[in-house]
Protein backbone atom coordinates (compact mmCIF):
# COMPACT_ATOMS: atom_id res chain seq x y z
CA UNK A 1 0.00 0.00 0.00
CA UNK A 2 1.34 3.48 -0.85
CA UNK A 3 1.79 6.05 1.90
CA UNK A 4 -1.13 8.47 2.48
CA UNK A 5 -0.97 11.60 0.37
CA UNK A 6 1.62 13.93 1.94
CA UNK A 7 0.57 17.59 1.94
CA UNK A 8 3.69 18.88 3.72
CA UNK A 9 5.50 19.67 0.45
CA UNK A 10 4.93 22.67 -1.82
CA UNK A 11 2.49 23.56 -3.24
CA UNK A 12 0.16 21.53 -1.00
CA UNK A 13 1.68 22.90 2.20
CA UNK A 14 -0.32 26.13 1.75
CA UNK A 15 -3.73 24.40 1.74
CA UNK A 16 -6.28 25.05 4.44
CA UNK A 17 -7.41 22.19 6.67
CA UNK A 18 -10.63 21.80 4.70
CA UNK A 19 -8.73 21.78 1.39
CA UNK A 20 -6.35 19.10 2.70
CA UNK A 21 -9.37 16.99 3.66
CA UNK A 22 -10.91 17.64 0.24
CA UNK A 23 -7.73 16.42 -1.51
CA UNK A 24 -7.34 13.29 0.58
CA UNK A 25 -10.95 12.28 0.07
CA UNK A 26 -10.76 12.73 -3.70
CA UNK A 27 -7.27 11.41 -4.48
CA UNK A 28 -6.74 8.03 -6.11
CA UNK A 29 -3.72 5.83 -6.84
CA UNK A 30 -2.77 4.36 -10.23
CA UNK A 31 -0.03 1.97 -11.40
CA UNK A 32 1.64 2.24 -14.82
CA UNK A 33 4.03 -0.24 -16.38
CA UNK A 34 7.21 0.78 -18.15
CA UNK A 35 6.32 2.17 -21.58
CA UNK A 36 2.71 2.97 -20.69
CA UNK A 37 1.33 6.34 -21.81
CA UNK A 38 -0.08 8.20 -18.83
CA UNK A 39 -1.35 11.14 -20.86
CA UNK A 40 -1.40 11.54 -24.65
CA UNK A 41 -1.18 14.77 -26.61
CA UNK A 42 -4.72 16.04 -27.14
CA UNK A 43 -6.17 14.20 -24.15
CA UNK A 44 -8.36 16.22 -21.83
CA UNK A 45 -6.71 17.23 -18.56
CA UNK A 46 -8.89 15.22 -16.20
CA UNK A 47 -6.43 14.81 -13.35
CA UNK A 48 -3.16 15.95 -11.81
CA UNK A 49 -0.44 13.29 -11.60
CA UNK A 50 1.82 13.25 -8.51
CA UNK A 51 4.55 10.59 -8.74
CA UNK A 52 4.89 8.34 -5.69
CA UNK A 53 7.61 6.14 -7.19
CA UNK A 54 9.13 5.75 -10.63
CA UNK A 55 9.88 8.19 -13.46
CA UNK A 56 8.04 9.71 -16.40
CA UNK A 57 9.23 11.58 -19.49
CA UNK A 58 7.40 14.37 -21.28
CA UNK A 59 7.78 14.11 -25.07
CA UNK A 60 6.38 15.72 -28.21
CA UNK A 61 3.31 14.27 -29.90
CA UNK A 62 5.46 12.37 -32.41
CA UNK A 63 7.78 11.17 -29.65
CA UNK A 64 10.91 12.59 -31.31
CA UNK A 65 11.60 15.44 -28.87
CA UNK A 66 11.92 15.05 -25.10
CA UNK A 67 11.11 18.06 -22.94
CA UNK A 68 11.51 16.95 -19.33
CA UNK A 69 11.75 14.10 -16.84
CA UNK A 70 9.70 13.70 -13.66
CA UNK A 71 10.41 11.52 -10.64
CA UNK A 72 9.34 11.01 -7.01
CA UNK A 73 7.10 13.84 -5.68
CA UNK A 74 7.09 15.68 -9.04
CA UNK A 75 3.72 16.59 -10.54
CA UNK A 76 2.21 17.16 -14.01
CA UNK A 77 0.31 18.26 -16.19
CA UNK A 78 -1.12 21.51 -14.83
CA UNK A 79 -1.31 23.26 -18.27
CA UNK A 80 -3.51 20.41 -19.51
CA UNK A 81 -5.94 20.98 -16.63
CA UNK A 82 -5.96 24.77 -17.07
CA UNK A 83 -6.16 24.72 -20.88
CA UNK A 84 -8.42 21.67 -21.27
CA UNK A 85 -6.07 19.48 -23.34
CA UNK A 86 -2.52 18.14 -23.08
CA UNK A 87 0.06 19.60 -25.47
CA UNK A 88 2.57 16.76 -25.02
CA UNK A 89 2.48 13.11 -24.08
CA UNK A 90 3.79 11.54 -20.89
CA UNK A 91 5.10 7.98 -20.75
CA UNK A 92 6.55 5.83 -17.98
CA UNK A 93 10.29 5.15 -18.18
CA UNK A 94 9.93 2.44 -15.51
CA UNK A 95 7.15 0.93 -13.45
CA UNK A 96 5.53 3.99 -11.89
CA UNK A 97 3.04 4.64 -9.10
CA UNK A 98 1.09 7.92 -9.03
CA UNK A 99 -1.45 9.80 -6.97
CA UNK A 100 -4.27 11.12 -9.17
CA UNK A 101 -6.04 14.32 -8.10
CA UNK A 102 -9.26 15.00 -10.08
CA UNK A 103 -9.15 18.18 -12.15
CA UNK A 104 -12.32 19.61 -10.60
CA UNK A 105 -10.82 19.37 -7.10
CA UNK A 106 -7.54 20.89 -8.31
CA UNK A 107 -9.35 23.77 -10.03
CA UNK A 108 -11.57 24.45 -7.01
CA UNK A 109 -8.48 24.93 -4.86
CA UNK A 110 -6.57 26.75 -7.62
CA UNK A 111 -9.28 29.41 -7.93
CA UNK A 112 -9.74 29.98 -4.19
CA UNK A 113 -6.20 29.68 -2.77
CA UNK A 114 -3.87 32.42 -4.09
CA UNK A 115 -0.69 30.87 -2.70
CA UNK A 116 -1.52 27.54 -4.31
CA UNK A 117 -2.24 29.07 -7.71
CA UNK A 118 0.79 31.37 -7.51
CA UNK A 119 3.06 28.32 -7.15
CA UNK A 120 2.37 27.46 -10.76
CA UNK A 121 3.47 30.88 -11.94
CA UNK A 122 6.55 30.44 -14.15
CA UNK A 123 8.34 33.29 -12.36
CA UNK A 124 11.15 31.70 -10.33
CA UNK A 125 11.18 34.48 -7.74
CA UNK A 126 7.52 33.97 -6.84
CA UNK A 127 7.85 30.20 -6.57
CA UNK A 128 10.93 30.41 -4.39
CA UNK A 129 9.23 32.95 -2.16
CA UNK A 130 6.32 30.59 -1.57
CA UNK A 131 8.55 27.68 -0.64
CA UNK A 132 10.71 29.91 1.58
CA UNK A 133 7.62 31.21 3.38
CA UNK A 134 6.67 27.69 4.37
CA UNK A 135 10.12 27.04 5.85
CA UNK A 136 10.94 30.27 7.65
CA UNK A 137 10.99 30.16 11.40
CA UNK A 138 9.05 33.12 12.61
CA UNK A 139 11.26 34.70 15.29
CA UNK A 140 14.36 35.84 13.42
CA UNK A 141 12.77 35.69 9.98
CA UNK A 142 10.07 38.12 11.02
CA UNK A 143 12.73 40.47 12.35
CA UNK A 144 14.52 40.48 9.01
CA UNK A 145 11.34 41.65 7.31
CA UNK A 146 10.27 44.12 9.99
CA UNK A 147 10.39 47.74 8.88
CA UNK A 148 11.23 50.81 10.89
CA UNK A 149 7.89 52.39 11.81
CA UNK A 150 6.10 54.12 14.66
CA UNK A 151 5.87 50.86 16.62
CA UNK A 152 9.63 50.64 17.10
CA UNK A 153 10.85 54.25 16.72
CA UNK A 154 11.71 55.94 20.02
CA UNK A 155 10.72 59.59 20.50
CA UNK A 156 13.75 61.86 20.38
CA UNK A 157 14.63 64.48 22.97
CA UNK A 158 15.66 67.52 20.93
CA UNK A 159 17.55 70.56 22.17
CA UNK A 160 19.13 73.63 20.63
CA UNK A 161 22.94 74.13 20.61
CA UNK A 162 22.79 76.94 23.19
CA UNK A 163 21.26 74.80 25.95
CA UNK A 164 23.74 74.46 28.88
CA UNK A 165 25.11 71.06 29.79
CA UNK A 166 23.32 71.29 33.16
CA UNK A 167 19.90 71.82 31.57
CA UNK A 168 20.43 69.15 28.93
CA UNK A 169 21.36 66.64 31.65
CA UNK A 170 18.28 67.54 33.64
CA UNK A 171 16.02 67.08 30.61
CA UNK A 172 17.56 63.69 29.81
CA UNK A 173 17.02 62.60 33.42
CA UNK A 174 13.43 63.87 33.45
CA UNK A 175 12.58 62.03 30.23
CA UNK A 176 14.59 58.94 31.24
CA UNK A 177 16.64 58.87 28.07
CA UNK A 178 20.39 58.59 27.57
CA UNK A 179 20.78 60.84 24.53
CA UNK A 180 19.45 64.01 22.91
CA UNK A 181 19.54 65.33 19.36
CA UNK A 182 20.95 68.82 18.85
CA UNK A 183 19.25 70.84 16.10
CA UNK A 184 21.48 73.50 14.50
CA UNK A 185 20.24 76.55 12.62
CA UNK A 186 21.79 75.37 9.35
CA UNK A 187 19.53 72.29 9.40
CA UNK A 188 22.22 69.85 10.49
CA UNK A 189 21.88 67.61 13.49
CA UNK A 190 24.22 66.49 16.28
CA UNK A 191 23.89 64.14 19.21
CA UNK A 192 24.90 64.17 22.88
CA UNK A 193 24.92 61.09 25.10
CA UNK A 194 25.53 60.41 28.77
CA UNK A 195 29.06 59.42 27.80
CA UNK A 196 29.59 62.77 26.04
CA UNK A 197 28.39 64.63 29.11
CA UNK A 198 30.55 62.59 31.47
CA UNK A 199 33.67 63.14 29.39
CA UNK A 200 32.92 66.87 28.97
CA UNK A 201 32.44 67.50 32.69
CA UNK A 202 34.99 65.11 34.21
CA UNK A 203 37.74 64.55 31.68
CA UNK A 204 37.65 67.80 29.69
CA UNK A 205 36.86 70.03 32.68
CA UNK A 206 33.98 71.92 31.02
CA UNK A 207 31.74 74.09 33.19
CA UNK A 208 28.08 73.08 33.49
CA UNK A 209 27.10 76.30 31.72
CA UNK A 210 28.91 75.33 28.49
CA UNK A 211 26.43 74.99 25.57
CA UNK A 212 25.79 71.43 24.37
CA UNK A 213 26.60 72.54 20.84
CA UNK A 214 30.26 72.71 21.87
CA UNK A 215 30.48 68.98 22.64
CA UNK A 216 27.85 67.39 20.37
CA UNK A 217 28.95 64.82 17.81
CA UNK A 218 28.23 65.67 14.18
CA UNK A 219 26.98 64.43 11.80
CA UNK A 220 24.50 61.92 13.18
CA UNK A 221 24.19 58.60 11.34
CA UNK A 222 20.64 58.38 9.99
CA UNK A 223 18.28 55.71 8.63
CA UNK A 224 14.94 56.18 6.90
CA UNK A 225 11.54 55.33 8.29
CA UNK A 226 10.22 52.40 6.26
CA UNK A 227 13.63 50.76 5.83
CA UNK A 228 14.29 47.31 7.32
CA UNK A 229 15.32 47.07 10.98
CA UNK A 230 18.02 44.70 9.76
CA UNK A 231 19.52 47.49 7.66
CA UNK A 232 19.59 49.72 10.74
CA UNK A 233 21.60 47.04 12.51
CA UNK A 234 23.94 46.76 9.52
CA UNK A 235 24.44 50.55 9.64
CA UNK A 236 25.23 50.46 13.37
CA UNK A 237 27.67 47.60 12.78
CA UNK A 238 29.43 49.29 9.87
CA UNK A 239 29.60 52.76 11.49
CA UNK A 240 30.39 51.44 14.99
CA UNK A 241 27.62 53.42 16.65
CA UNK A 242 24.96 52.45 19.16
CA UNK A 243 22.28 54.91 18.07
CA UNK A 244 20.89 56.21 14.81
CA UNK A 245 18.52 59.01 13.96
CA UNK A 246 15.35 58.07 12.05
CA UNK A 247 14.23 60.49 9.33
CA UNK A 248 11.20 60.63 7.04
CA UNK A 249 11.30 60.87 3.24
CA UNK A 250 11.85 64.63 3.56
CA UNK A 251 14.90 64.16 5.79
CA UNK A 252 13.09 65.40 8.92
CA UNK A 253 13.77 63.78 12.29
CA UNK A 254 11.01 61.45 13.52
CA UNK A 255 12.85 59.66 16.34
CA UNK A 256 15.78 57.38 17.17
CA UNK A 257 16.73 53.72 17.33
CA UNK A 258 19.31 52.33 19.73
CA UNK A 259 21.27 49.11 19.72
CA UNK A 260 19.77 47.45 22.84
CA UNK A 261 16.31 47.98 21.36
CA UNK A 262 17.29 46.34 18.07
CA UNK A 263 19.15 43.50 19.75
CA UNK A 264 16.09 42.78 21.86
CA UNK A 265 14.40 41.81 18.59
CA UNK A 266 17.40 40.15 17.03
CA UNK A 267 19.36 37.71 19.19
CA UNK A 268 22.24 36.61 16.96
CA UNK A 269 24.60 39.04 18.73
CA UNK A 270 26.29 40.18 15.53
CA UNK A 271 27.02 43.55 17.09
CA UNK A 272 28.67 41.81 20.04
CA UNK A 273 31.03 40.20 17.54
CA UNK A 274 31.64 43.62 16.02
CA UNK A 275 32.56 45.04 19.44
CA UNK A 276 34.97 42.18 20.09
CA UNK A 277 36.67 42.89 16.76
CA UNK A 278 36.87 46.62 17.50
CA UNK A 279 38.30 46.05 20.98
CA UNK A 280 40.99 43.57 19.88
CA UNK A 281 44.42 44.98 20.69
CA UNK A 282 46.47 41.99 19.52
CA UNK A 283 46.30 39.41 16.75
CA UNK A 284 45.49 36.72 19.33
CA UNK A 285 42.49 38.70 20.56
CA UNK A 286 41.33 39.23 16.97
CA UNK A 287 41.64 35.48 16.28
CA UNK A 288 39.37 34.74 19.25
CA UNK A 289 36.79 37.21 17.95
CA UNK A 290 36.99 35.95 14.36
CA UNK A 291 36.51 32.34 15.45
CA UNK A 292 32.94 33.11 16.57
CA UNK A 293 31.95 34.18 13.04
CA UNK A 294 31.11 30.65 11.90
CA UNK A 295 28.70 30.26 14.82
CA UNK A 296 26.95 33.44 13.70
CA UNK A 297 26.56 32.03 10.17
CA UNK A 298 25.05 28.80 11.51
CA UNK A 299 22.64 30.74 13.72
CA UNK A 300 21.48 32.98 10.90
CA UNK A 301 21.08 30.20 8.35
CA UNK A 302 19.44 27.70 10.68
CA UNK A 303 16.85 30.28 11.69
CA UNK A 304 15.70 30.88 8.13
CA UNK A 305 17.30 34.30 7.57
CA UNK A 306 17.26 35.40 3.94
CA UNK A 307 20.45 34.49 2.09
CA UNK A 308 21.16 38.02 0.84
CA UNK A 309 20.82 39.43 4.36
CA UNK A 310 23.25 36.81 5.68
CA UNK A 311 25.75 37.65 2.93
CA UNK A 312 25.48 41.38 3.61
CA UNK A 313 26.01 40.99 7.35
CA UNK A 314 28.92 38.56 7.00
CA UNK A 315 30.55 40.74 4.32
CA UNK A 316 30.47 43.60 6.82
CA UNK A 317 32.02 41.44 9.54
CA UNK A 318 34.72 40.19 7.15
CA UNK A 319 35.60 43.75 6.21
CA UNK A 320 36.00 44.69 9.85
CA UNK A 321 38.18 41.67 10.63
CA UNK A 322 40.50 42.47 7.72
CA UNK A 323 40.54 46.18 8.44
CA UNK A 324 41.43 45.49 12.07
CA UNK A 325 44.20 43.09 11.03
CA UNK A 326 45.49 45.75 8.64
CA UNK A 327 45.70 48.31 11.44
CA UNK A 328 47.43 45.83 13.76
CA UNK A 329 50.06 44.79 11.20
CA UNK A 330 50.69 47.83 8.98
CA UNK A 331 52.66 50.64 10.69
CA UNK A 332 50.43 53.64 11.29
CA UNK A 333 52.43 56.12 9.14
CA UNK A 334 51.71 53.99 6.04
CA UNK A 335 48.05 53.11 6.69
CA UNK A 336 46.60 56.11 4.83
CA UNK A 337 49.16 55.93 2.03
CA UNK A 338 47.93 52.63 0.63
CA UNK A 339 44.67 50.78 0.07
CA UNK A 340 43.92 47.13 0.79
CA UNK A 341 41.36 45.68 -1.62
CA UNK A 342 39.62 42.32 -1.54
CA UNK A 343 38.53 40.58 -4.72
CA UNK A 344 36.61 37.53 -5.85
CA UNK A 345 33.57 36.59 -3.77
CA UNK A 346 34.84 38.73 -0.88
CA UNK A 347 35.04 41.76 -3.18
CA UNK A 348 31.51 41.09 -4.39
CA UNK A 349 30.24 40.64 -0.81
CA UNK A 350 28.92 37.17 -1.69
CA UNK A 351 31.08 34.93 0.49
CA UNK A 352 29.41 33.62 3.62
CA UNK A 353 31.96 31.13 4.91
CA UNK A 354 35.61 32.13 5.05
CA UNK A 355 37.46 31.35 1.84
CA UNK A 356 40.96 31.69 0.39
CA UNK A 357 42.70 35.05 0.53
CA UNK A 358 42.07 37.08 -2.61
CA UNK A 359 43.49 40.58 -2.15
CA UNK A 360 45.79 43.26 -3.52
CA UNK A 361 47.45 46.48 -2.37
CA UNK A 362 47.48 49.89 -4.05
CA UNK A 363 50.32 52.20 -2.99
CA UNK A 364 50.33 55.99 -3.31
CA UNK A 365 52.66 57.01 -6.12
CA UNK A 366 54.88 59.10 -3.84
CA UNK A 367 55.19 56.44 -1.12
CA UNK A 368 58.62 55.12 -0.15
CA UNK A 369 58.23 51.95 1.94
CA UNK A 370 61.23 49.56 1.82
CA UNK A 371 59.67 47.13 4.32
CA UNK A 372 56.41 46.77 2.37
CA UNK A 373 57.06 43.20 1.19
CA UNK A 374 57.95 42.00 4.68
CA UNK A 375 54.86 43.65 6.18
CA UNK A 376 52.59 42.16 3.52
CA UNK A 377 53.96 38.68 4.16
CA UNK A 378 53.17 39.18 7.84
CA UNK A 379 49.69 40.40 6.93
CA UNK A 380 48.98 37.32 4.77
CA UNK A 381 50.21 35.11 7.62
CA UNK A 382 47.86 36.92 10.01
CA UNK A 383 44.88 36.39 7.70
CA UNK A 384 45.74 32.70 7.65
CA UNK A 385 45.58 32.67 11.46
CA UNK A 386 42.20 34.38 11.24
CA UNK A 387 40.81 31.55 9.10
CA UNK A 388 41.49 32.87 5.58
CA UNK A 389 43.90 30.32 4.00
CA UNK A 390 46.47 31.32 1.36
CA UNK A 391 45.22 31.55 -2.22
CA UNK A 392 46.43 28.55 -4.28
CA UNK A 393 46.95 30.93 -7.22
CA UNK A 394 48.92 33.36 -5.01
CA UNK A 395 46.45 36.22 -5.62
CA UNK A 396 47.35 38.00 -2.40
CA UNK A 397 49.48 40.82 -1.09
CA UNK A 398 52.38 38.55 -0.10
CA UNK A 399 52.92 38.12 -3.86
CA UNK A 400 54.63 41.26 -5.31
CA UNK A 401 52.54 40.86 -8.48
CA UNK A 402 49.53 42.08 -6.52
CA UNK A 403 51.24 45.05 -4.82
CA UNK A 404 51.72 48.08 -7.10
CA UNK A 405 51.60 51.85 -7.05
CA UNK A 406 48.48 53.58 -8.35
CA UNK A 407 50.11 54.47 -11.69
CA UNK A 408 51.47 50.94 -12.07
CA UNK A 409 48.00 49.48 -11.54
CA UNK A 410 46.57 51.83 -14.16
CA UNK A 411 49.15 50.75 -16.73
CA UNK A 412 48.77 47.09 -15.79
CA UNK A 413 45.02 47.15 -16.45
CA UNK A 414 45.45 48.91 -19.78
CA UNK A 415 48.00 46.28 -20.83
CA UNK A 416 45.73 43.43 -19.72
CA UNK A 417 42.80 44.83 -21.67
CA UNK A 418 44.93 45.25 -24.77
CA UNK A 419 46.44 41.75 -24.74
CA UNK A 420 43.12 39.99 -23.94
CA UNK A 421 44.62 36.47 -23.73
CA UNK A 422 43.55 33.71 -21.35
CA UNK A 423 45.71 34.82 -18.40
CA UNK A 424 45.01 38.54 -18.83
CA UNK A 425 41.27 37.86 -18.94
CA UNK A 426 41.54 35.93 -15.65
CA UNK A 427 43.42 38.82 -14.05
CA UNK A 428 40.91 41.36 -15.33
CA UNK A 429 38.04 39.29 -13.95
CA UNK A 430 39.71 39.22 -10.54
CA UNK A 431 40.37 42.98 -10.55
CA UNK A 432 36.83 43.78 -11.74
CA UNK A 433 35.51 42.77 -8.30
CA UNK A 434 38.03 44.82 -6.30
CA UNK A 435 36.54 46.44 -3.20
CA UNK A 436 38.46 48.63 -0.69
CA UNK A 437 38.44 47.51 2.96
CA UNK A 438 41.30 49.39 4.63
CA UNK A 439 43.57 52.40 4.13
CA UNK A 440 42.82 55.22 1.69
CA UNK A 441 39.72 54.02 -0.17
CA UNK A 442 40.11 56.74 -2.83
CA UNK A 443 43.09 54.85 -4.25
CA UNK A 444 40.62 52.26 -5.62
CA UNK A 445 40.16 54.66 -8.56
CA UNK A 446 43.53 53.39 -9.82
CA UNK A 447 41.78 50.11 -10.61
CA UNK A 448 38.19 51.13 -11.32
CA UNK A 449 38.91 54.04 -13.68
CA UNK A 450 41.15 52.19 -16.17
CA UNK A 451 38.79 49.20 -16.08
CA UNK A 452 35.93 51.48 -17.08
CA UNK A 453 37.84 53.34 -19.81
CA UNK A 454 39.43 50.18 -21.23
CA UNK A 455 36.42 47.85 -21.29
CA UNK A 456 33.27 49.96 -21.65
CA UNK A 457 31.83 49.04 -25.09
CA UNK A 458 35.08 47.22 -25.95
CA UNK A 459 33.32 44.30 -27.65
CA UNK A 460 36.52 42.80 -29.05
CA UNK A 461 38.08 42.27 -25.62
CA UNK A 462 34.73 41.35 -24.03
CA UNK A 463 34.30 38.60 -26.64
CA UNK A 464 37.30 36.89 -25.02
CA UNK A 465 36.40 38.02 -21.50
CA UNK A 466 32.94 36.39 -21.54
CA UNK A 467 34.10 32.95 -22.71
CA UNK A 468 34.75 31.44 -19.24
CA UNK A 469 31.03 31.95 -18.46
CA UNK A 470 30.26 29.69 -21.42
CA UNK A 471 32.95 27.10 -20.74
CA UNK A 472 31.04 24.86 -18.31
CA UNK A 473 27.95 22.96 -19.39
CA UNK A 474 24.73 23.51 -17.47
CA UNK A 475 24.07 20.25 -15.52
CA UNK A 476 20.88 19.39 -17.38
CA UNK A 477 20.32 16.37 -19.58
CA UNK A 478 19.26 16.75 -23.20
CA UNK A 479 15.79 16.03 -21.85
CA UNK A 480 15.88 18.98 -19.46
CA UNK A 481 16.22 17.08 -16.20
CA UNK A 482 18.97 17.44 -13.58
CA UNK A 483 22.32 15.84 -14.44
CA UNK A 484 24.37 14.70 -11.47
CA UNK A 485 27.68 12.83 -11.35
CA UNK A 486 29.06 10.50 -8.70
CA UNK A 487 30.09 13.43 -6.48
CA UNK A 488 26.84 15.26 -7.06
CA UNK A 489 25.83 18.30 -9.11
CA UNK A 490 28.55 20.99 -9.34
CA UNK A 491 26.50 24.08 -8.54
CA UNK A 492 29.44 26.49 -8.85
CA UNK A 493 30.49 25.55 -12.39
CA UNK A 494 26.98 24.79 -13.58
CA UNK A 495 25.04 27.64 -11.99
CA UNK A 496 26.85 30.23 -9.88
CA UNK A 497 29.87 31.03 -12.05
CA UNK A 498 27.99 31.52 -15.36
CA UNK A 499 25.70 34.08 -13.75
CA UNK A 500 28.47 35.86 -11.81
CA UNK A 501 30.88 36.10 -14.74
CA UNK A 502 28.19 36.79 -17.32
CA UNK A 503 26.81 39.67 -15.27
CA UNK A 504 30.37 40.87 -14.58
CA UNK A 505 30.99 41.02 -18.35
CA UNK A 506 27.79 42.94 -19.05
CA UNK A 507 28.59 45.35 -16.21
CA UNK A 508 32.04 46.10 -17.62
CA UNK A 509 30.52 46.68 -21.05
CA UNK A 510 28.07 49.22 -19.64
CA UNK A 511 30.49 50.87 -17.19
CA UNK A 512 28.58 49.70 -14.12
CA UNK A 513 30.69 50.41 -11.02
CA UNK A 514 28.93 48.07 -8.55
CA UNK A 515 30.81 44.89 -7.62
CA UNK A 516 28.06 42.84 -5.95
CA UNK A 517 26.35 40.58 -8.50
CA UNK A 518 22.84 41.27 -7.20
CA UNK A 519 23.47 45.03 -7.34
CA UNK A 520 24.92 44.66 -10.83
CA UNK A 521 21.78 42.80 -11.95
CA UNK A 522 19.57 45.55 -10.51
CA UNK A 523 21.65 48.26 -12.21
CA UNK A 524 21.58 46.46 -15.57
CA UNK A 525 17.81 46.13 -15.27
CA UNK A 526 17.46 49.83 -14.37
CA UNK A 527 19.35 50.93 -17.50
CA UNK A 528 17.39 48.54 -19.70
CA UNK A 529 20.21 46.12 -20.51
CA UNK A 530 18.38 43.26 -18.80
CA UNK A 531 14.64 42.70 -19.04
CA UNK A 532 12.96 42.98 -15.64
CA UNK A 533 11.78 39.35 -15.61
CA UNK A 534 15.22 38.11 -16.70
CA UNK A 535 16.86 40.14 -13.93
CA UNK A 536 14.47 38.76 -11.32
CA UNK A 537 14.97 35.18 -12.45
CA UNK A 538 18.77 35.50 -12.53
CA UNK A 539 18.84 37.02 -9.03
CA UNK A 540 16.54 34.36 -7.62
CA UNK A 541 18.44 31.54 -9.33
CA UNK A 542 21.75 32.81 -7.94
CA UNK A 543 20.27 33.16 -4.46
CA UNK A 544 18.93 29.60 -4.66
CA UNK A 545 22.29 28.20 -5.81
CA UNK A 546 24.19 29.99 -3.04
CA UNK A 547 21.69 28.82 -0.41
CA UNK A 548 21.86 25.18 -1.56
CA UNK A 549 25.67 25.26 -1.58
CA UNK A 550 25.81 26.94 1.83
CA UNK A 551 23.53 24.32 3.36
CA UNK A 552 25.76 21.59 1.94
CA UNK A 553 28.87 23.33 3.27
CA UNK A 554 27.38 23.87 6.73
CA UNK A 555 26.63 20.15 6.93
CA UNK A 556 30.38 19.51 7.11
CA UNK A 557 31.72 19.82 3.56
CA UNK A 558 32.98 23.40 3.82
CA UNK A 559 34.80 23.55 0.48
CA UNK A 560 32.32 21.45 -1.50
CA UNK A 561 30.47 22.85 -4.49
CA UNK A 562 28.60 19.60 -5.12
CA UNK A 563 24.91 19.26 -4.33
CA UNK A 564 23.40 15.88 -3.46
CA UNK A 565 20.31 16.13 -5.67
CA UNK A 566 18.79 12.95 -4.28
CA UNK A 567 18.65 14.52 -0.81
CA UNK A 568 16.60 17.51 -1.99
CA UNK A 569 12.82 17.56 -1.56
CA UNK A 570 10.86 17.62 -4.79
CA UNK A 571 10.04 21.32 -4.43
CA UNK A 572 13.75 22.23 -4.31
CA UNK A 573 14.59 19.86 -7.16
CA UNK A 574 11.94 21.64 -9.17
CA UNK A 575 13.38 25.05 -8.26
CA UNK A 576 16.92 23.87 -9.05
CA UNK A 577 15.83 22.56 -12.43
CA UNK A 578 14.03 25.81 -13.14
CA UNK A 579 17.04 27.86 -12.02
CA UNK A 580 19.41 25.93 -14.25
CA UNK A 581 17.10 26.47 -17.22
CA UNK A 582 17.36 30.21 -16.43
CA UNK A 583 21.17 29.85 -16.59
CA UNK A 584 21.00 27.93 -19.86
CA UNK A 585 18.88 30.64 -21.47
CA UNK A 586 21.18 33.37 -20.08
CA UNK A 587 24.27 31.67 -21.53
CA UNK A 588 22.59 31.47 -24.92
CA UNK A 589 21.91 35.21 -24.81
CA UNK A 590 25.53 35.92 -23.81
CA UNK A 591 26.88 33.86 -26.70
CA UNK A 592 24.60 35.67 -29.13
CA UNK A 593 25.33 39.16 -27.79
CA UNK A 594 29.13 38.76 -27.71
CA UNK A 595 29.25 36.76 -30.96
CA UNK A 596 30.82 33.68 -29.40
CA UNK A 597 30.57 30.54 -31.51
CA UNK A 598 31.23 26.98 -30.41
Amino acid sequence: MPEPFDTSHAPFDCLTASQVKQCRQAIDVAYFRRGDTLLAAGDSGDQLFIIIKGSVEEVSEDGKETFSHYTTDDLFDVPAILNGTAKHQYRALEDTLCHLLPADVFLAIYHTNQDFSAYFDTNLQRRQQLIAQARQQQNLAEFMLTRIDDTNIQPALRVTPDVPLRDATAKMKAQRCDCALVDYEDGSCGIITRTNLLHALVLDGHDQSVPVGNIATRPVISVERGDFLFHAMITMTRQRVKRVRVVDDQGQTVGTLDLPQVLSLFSTHSHVLNLRIARAQTVDELVLAANSQSKLVHTLFNNGIHTRFVMKLIATVNEQIMEKAFRLIVPEPYQQQCCLVVMGSEGRGEQVLKTDQDNALILADDLTWPECQTVMEAFSHTLNLLGYPPCPGQVMVSNPKWVKSASQWQQTIRNLAQSANHQSVMDLAILADAHPVAGDSQLIDAIQTPLKTSLTDNMLTLNTFVRPALAFKVPLTVFGSLKSGKEGLDIKKGGIFPIVHGIRTMSLEKGVSETNTFERIEKLANIGTLAEETAENLAEALKLFIRLRLRQQLSGEQQSNYIDVSALPSSERDLLRHGLHVVKKFKESLAYHYHVRD
